[in-house]
């Protein structure tokens, strides 16, 4: 047995050609290029299920299931074709990177968030602020989809997050105050930001703009916003297509608490949620 298969490796790696190696390499190159330019975007969860539909694809040809590996075929180029027409800026701004020519030079490896509850004290004390002062606030906590198709709608900032900082940022008749702020593994990558509304009828008719968006963009990502009312104060929070109002104080720390250090929050957002009304679409 062991004899055959040494044969069999043998014979395989004869007909292994340096062509072959350097077709694999551009292969491996591109591939990882593609992930790179979109895994800031939302277009990377459907580029990773595409994926796992080809390597599906892949094993059910291998074992032999015809009818499967037809289907799964079939269902990857469906996938790809859908992409590219959901996803046309994304591939746009990649193809632009390409053109400049600094597709190489960009940092695209994800930080450690330093200093968690220095940024949790500092966000709390900004948005309690903003609460009490009836600023109205929209906050948008980036965590493992993407958001750089809406991070390039506003102004860029790379700032640490202070609560002076983001207090200003949403101060009225500045030149960043209306739009999202766009928080990024605890740093605040971008504000001024235009966010999808949603286009549920259902909403309360009540929620505002500030609202509508805080639900539109947690509909298509699992970013968690918090927003305050310029009319009343009342902070609120939007997940997965949902929206909690009336946070307290309390409420808030666990929330964010639940964010940056997870580990140390028990129950996470369960904990937050269990201290708010829950208002659902």
């Amino acid at each position: 047995m062991a004899d055959v298969l040494l044969k069999t490796l043998s014979g395989g790696l004869d007909q292994f050609l340096w062509t072959d190696a350097v077709d694999i390499a551009i292969i491996t190159i591109l591939l990882y290029k593609l992930i790179v330019l979109t895994k800031e975007t939302r277009a990377y969860q459907v580029l990773k299920g595409v994926g796992v539909l080809f390597i599906a694809a892949i094993i059910s040809d291998a074992f032999q299931l015809p009818t499967l590996s037809w289907l799964l075929s079939s269902l990857v180029s469906t996938g790809v074709i859908l992409a590219v027409v959901l996803f046309q800026p994304e591939i746009r701004r990649g193809l632009e990177h390409i053109g400049r020519g600094n597709i190489f030079s960009k940092d695209f490896f994800g930080g450690i968030i330093n200093e968690p509850q220095k940024i949790i004290g500092e966000l709390h004390q900004a948005v309690m602020d903003l609460a009490r002062r009836r600023v109205g606030a929209l906050i948008v906590i980036e965590r493992r989809t993407g958001l750089g198709d809406i991070v390039s709608t506003g102004t860029q900032i790379d700032g640490r997050i202070s609560a002076p900082l983001v207090e200003n940022i949403f101060e009225p008749n500045t030149p960043l105050h209306d739009g999202a702020m766009i928080i990024r593994e605890g740093i605040i990558v971008a504000a001024a930001c235009i966010l999808p509304l949603v286009e549920d009828i259902a909403v309360a008719r009540e929620l505002g703009t500030r609202h509508r968006a805080a639900l539109g963009i947690s509909s298509v990502s699992d970013s968690i916003t918090i927003v305050v009312s310029e009319e009343t104060g009342v902070i609120s929070v939007a997940r997965d297509g949902k929206l909690i109002r009336y946070i307290d104080s309390k409420a808030l720390r666990d929330l964010l608490e639940s964010i940056f250090v997870p580990e140390q929050s028990g129950n996470g957002f369960s904990l937050f949620k269990r201290r708010a009304k829950d208002e659902r679409r």
